[in-house]
């Protein structure tokens, strides 16, 4: 998602993990992690095309915005221009089909981006790097089968994801080595989940099939997301407006109960309805923060009325109430957040993109929305002294 890429303008470790990939702070490390460690990438897509890799972020040594080679050595960007400038070529060859490339990684937040059969477009302006936004049917990048993956590694250790947040496209896993030797990992969808998560989309009345790019050829290219929908027209603005008149109906009687932090179940907050307005207040009553009452596309993207401060009161409930409305649990749950799945997705009026890769997900983990995290549904793994990261690039089908 472009807007966790601003996160690369900064050099706290523990801030780029949390706005990055929507976790709290790590804890610190009891002794410093290599400078570099291996990523193991296999390509069992079955496709004959190459593959480019690519390794860019910010360095957490230097703070600076760049790209890491094939051996960890970071290299960071020129200026850019306005208007943009190509960037350097920092493609690294990648797997042929039934192979493994293994590169290194060092002290970075960022993405390792891979694309089949093309390399990717690059560019950089005044601000940095502009990262493809396919939402946009002039983006040089629209026809190319790509995908990327959200990580951080530093002294606490590493952070590695899959991510849907932008989009739905070619299929991988993530993984890693622990220093016992075992390894965890997740983003495998279940047999014929690929094409599958194409069919809902288009089964799902209400312009949800829209969400699907094609190439000219007839290639499907990927699923964007809700919130990508909204800006291409695919959806309609008011695509949650009865779910969210719903909800604040209910709470203008009842109490929403908000527990934002599983470690502190003593903190709660408690959400009433007021004319357009839900106030939460504290144990004492007093109103410590306050929402109106919020479109689609805040919901779908977890901003702008449904902004999320990486702070200890209005974050915390806002990433909560996010995730209450993609998951459409708010009315049949009073205190969130959930912490199962078995009433997610079920209203009618629901974020159908995130029901249905949810559901076609070997471990049910994704990052369908950007706090898809709350409750620990996200396909995220995370070791504090890792042996080695995976990449595993898998079937379309």
């Amino acid at each position: 998602m472009l807007a966790r890429l601003k996160v690369l303008a900064t050099t706290g470790a523990a801030a780029l993990v949390g706005a990055l990939l929507g976790l709290g702070a790590p804890a610190p490390a009891e002794a410093a992690t290599p400078d570099t460690i291996p990523l193991k990438i296999t390509n069992n897509s079955g496709l004959g095309r190459p593959v480019y890799l690519y390794d860019l972020g910010t360095s957490l040594t230097t703070g600076q915005q760049g790209w890491a080679d094939a051996g960890g050595a970071f290299h960071p960007w020129p200026a850019g221009g306005n208007p943009p400038t190509p960037a350097p070529d920092a493609s690294i060859p990648g797997p042929a089909a039934g192979q493994s490339t293994t590169i290194r990684i060092p002290k970075f937040s960022g993405r390792i981006y891979f694309s089949y059969g093309q390399k990717l477009v690059f560019k950089l302006t005044t601000g940095g790097l502009v990262q493809p936004a396919v939402q946009n049917p002039s983006d040089p990048n629209r026809d190319i089968q790509f995908n990327w993956s959200e990580f951080t590694y530093d002294n606490s250790g590493l952070w590695l994801n899959s991510t849907q947040v932008d989009m739905f496209s070619v299929p991988y896993a993530v993984g890693v080595q622990r220093a016992d030797g075992s390894t965890v990992s997740t983003g495998h969808l279940k047999s014929g989940g690929y094409n599958g998560v194409f069919s809902a989309l288009r089964a799902q009345s209400g312009g949800w099939g829209g969400l699907i790019q094609t190439r000219s050829d007839g290639t499907v290219l990927r699923a964007l997301s809700p919130g990508h929908g909204l800006e291409t027209g695919a959806l309609p603005a008011g695509v949650l407006d009865d779910y969210v008149n719903r909800v604040w109906q209910k709470y203008a009687t009842a109490t929403l109960t908000v527990t934002p932090f599983a470690d502190q179940p003593g903190t709660r907050y408690y959400g009433r309805v007021s004319g357009n307005v839900m106030n939460f207040t504290n144990a004492s009553g007093a109103v410590v923060t306050s929402f109106q009452k919020p479109d689609a596309d805040s919901i779908l993207g977890c901003h702008k009325l449904l902004d999320a401060p990486n702070d200890q009161v209005r974050g915390p409930i806002s990433r909560t109430l996010c995730a209450g409305f993609n998951r459409s649990t708010l009315l049949v749950n009073p205190n969130q957040p959930d912490t199962s799945t078995a009433g997610f997705y079920q209203d009618p009026v629901t974020n159908h993109y995130a029901r249905i890769i949810h559901e076609r997900m070997a471990d049910s983990k994704a990052y369908a929305f950007p706090f898809d995290d709350v409750g620990d549904h996200e396909s995220l793994v995370h070791d504090s002294a890792p042996q080695q990261g995976y990449l595993t690039l898998d079937p379309l089908s």
